[in-house]
C-alpha cells in the first residue's frame, strides 16, 4: 500500500506508544530455573504440528537477553512495553507452590523497564497453559478457571503497583477456536463442542481473575485483550450477508456480549445448537466484571463469501506474508461499530502489525511495506479517535521477530530482525521509522 501522511501530533498528548511481545514467542529458557512445561512445549514435539519443525526452547533467548531488548525499546523511544508472563515459569504445575526463581525474572524485567522510563503492561495468559493443568483437562475443565484466578491474584499481589495494566487473556478466540476447534494451535484438539465450552470457561476465568485481582491492592488497571475484525459480505447476496452476520456473531459478539451484556449472541447460540456451552447460574454475573480497559488486536477484516470456491477478498492494499488482506480502514470501522454497540471502557490497540519475508542486506533491513502498513492503520486510528472513540494507546506488534506459533520461525512480524543462529538483533527500517515518528510527539 502507498505511504499515508500521519503524525504523532495527530494523537492526544498523553497517548501511550509501545511495542509488544509474548512469553513463549521470545523467552526461550524452556526448562531453566524450575520452569515447568507448557502446552506449547508439548505441542512442538508433535510431528507436523509446527510448519518448520522448530520449537520455543531458545526462541529469542529473551530470558537471558532482556536487558539488551529493553535497551532496544529505549532506543526506539517507546513509552511502554506489553509482554506476557509464562504461567508455568512462576507456577510450574499451574497450582500449588510458586517458583520464586521464575518470579525473579519478571521482577528484574520490571526493574529494567522502570530504570529506562517505560511503563509495563502485562498479559497473564498468552496461550501457554501449564501442561500439568492440561493433563487434568485444561480449559475444558471448569476448575482451570479457578486455578487461573489464583494465579492472577498472586501476580497482582506481587506486582500490582509496578504495572500500568494487567490483561487477563490475550485473544481467547484463538485459544478456543485454534487450540480446540481445528487443532492448529496447542493443545491440538479438533472438536467444535469442546471449543465452544472452552470459550465459556475462558470467559469465566477472566471474570474470576478480575474478582481475585480486585480483592488485593495495587494501582494496575485491569482488562482483557480480544482479537477483533469487521465481517464484510463479498456480495449483496442473502447468503453472503448471512455469512457475514454469523461470522461477526461467532467471533466478536461471542466474547463482547458476555462481557458487556451478560449473554451470548442469539444467532450464534442458536447456530451452535447441541454444541452450545454448559452455563451455570451466575456465570454471566461473574464474567461481566467492570473493565478498566479493553485491548483490541486488529490485523485484517473477515471477507465472507458463500460461493464455492469462495470469492477472494479484493486486497487493494495487498496482503501480508501470512496471506492476510491489508485493510486499514477496517480498524476505524471496527472501533466505531463497537462504540455503537457497547458501553466501552478506554481502549488500547494492543496488537497491530504485519509479517514480511525480511532479510538483512548490507547490515540493514528494508521493509517499506511494513512502514506503509503502520502508517495506514495509524491514520485509521486517528480517524476513529476524532470520531469519538476513546483510544488511549497503540502497541506495535512485534518488537522482535519471534516464534510465530505453528508457523515456527518462518514468519517475521518484528520491527527488530533476529538472526536465530546468532541472536543478533538488527533494527529494521520500520523500527527507525517508528522511532522518528515518536520523536515528533508533543512534550
Amino acid at each position: 500500500m502507498k505511504p499515508i501522511s500521519v503524525s504523532a501530533r495527530d494523537f492526544p498528548d498523553d497517548f501511550v506508544w509501545g511495542s509488544a511481545t509474548s512469553a513463549f514467542q521470545i523467552e526461550g529458557a524452556a526448562s531453566a530455573d524450575g520452569k515447568g512445561p507448557s502446552i506449547w512445549d508439548s505441542f512442538c514435539t508433535r510431528p507436523g504440528a509446527i510448519n518448520d519443525g522448530s520449537d520455543g526452547k531458545v526462541a529469542c533467548d529473551h530470558y537471558h537477553r532482556y536487558r539488551e531488548d529493553v535497551a532496544l525499546l529505549r532506543a526506539l523511544g517507546v513509552d511502554a512495553y506489553r509482554f506476557s508472563m509464562a504461567w508455568s515459569r512462576v507456577q510450574p504445575a499451574g497450582k500449588g507452590s510458586w517458583n520464586e526463581a521464575g518470579f525473579g525474572f519478571y521482577d528484574r524485567l520490571l526493574d529494567e523497564l522502570a530504570r529506562n522510563g517505560m511503563a509495563s503492561h502485562l498479559t497473564l495468559y498468552h496461550w501457554d497453559l501449564p501442561q500439568a493443568l492440561q493433563d487434568e483437562g485444561g480449559w475444558l475443565n471448569r476448575d482451570t478457571a479457578q486455578r487461573f484466578a489464583d494465579y492472577a491474584h498472586e501476580v497482582k499481589r506481587r506486582f500490582g503497583d509496578r504495572l500500568a495494566t494487567i490483561a487477563t487473556h490475550n485473544e481467547p478466540w484463538c485459544t478456543a477456536n485454534l487450540g480446540y476447534g481445528n487443532a492448529q494451535f496447542a493443545p491440538g484438539v479438533a472438536d467444535l463442542k469442546q471449543s465452544v465450552q472452552v470459550s465459556h470457561h475462558l470467559l469465566l476465568s477472566h471474570g474470576l481473575a478480575m474478582q481475585a485481582m480486585r480483592a488485593v491492592p495495587g494501582a494496575a488497571r485491569l482488562g482483557i485483550v480480544l482479537n477483533q475484525w469487521t465481517a464484510h459480505p463479498a456480495t449483496d447476496s442473502d447468503a453472503d450477508r448471512a455469512l457475514a452476520e454469523w461470522e461477526y456473531d461467532r467471533s466478536v459478539r461471542w466474547f463482547m456480549d458476555p462481557l458487556f451484556k451478560k449473554r451470548y449472541p442469539a444467532l450464534a447460540l442458536r447456530a451452535h445448537g447441541a454444541n452450545a456451552p454448559r452455563i451455570q447460574e451466575g456465570d454471566f454475573d461473574i464474567i461481566a466484571q467492570p473493565l478498566d480497559f479493553l485491548g483490541c488486536n486488529y490485523y485484517f477484516r473477515s471477507w465472507c463469501s458463500a460461493e464455492e470456491p469462495p470469492r477472494p477478498a479484493p486486497a487493494p492494499h495487498g496482503t501480508t506474508d501470512m496471506g492476510w488482506e491489508i485493510y486499514p480502514e477496517g480498524l476505524s470501522e471496527l472501533l466505531l461499530k463497537l462504540k455503537g454497540e457497547y458501553p466501552l471502557p478506554p481502549i488500547y490497540i494492543t496488537e497491530n502489525g504485519m509479517a514480511r519475508a525480511d532479510q538483512v542486506e548490507g547490515g540493514r533491513v528494508h521493509d517499506p511495506e511494513r512502514i506503509a502498513f503502520v502508517q495506514g492503520h495509524l491514520a485509521a486510528l486517528r480517524d476513529a479517535i476524532r470520531a469519538g472513540v476513546d483510544v488511549r494507546g497503540y502497541f506495535l506488534w512485534s518488537l522482535l521477530d519471534n516464534f510465530e506459533w505453528n508457523s515456527g520461525y518462518a514468519k517475521r512480524f518484528g520491527i527488530v530482525h533476529v538472526d536465530y543462529a546468532t541472536q543478533q538483533r538488527t533494527i529494521k527500517d520500520s523500527g527507525y521509522w517508528y522511532r522518528d515518528f515518536l520523536s515528533g510527539r508533543a512534550r
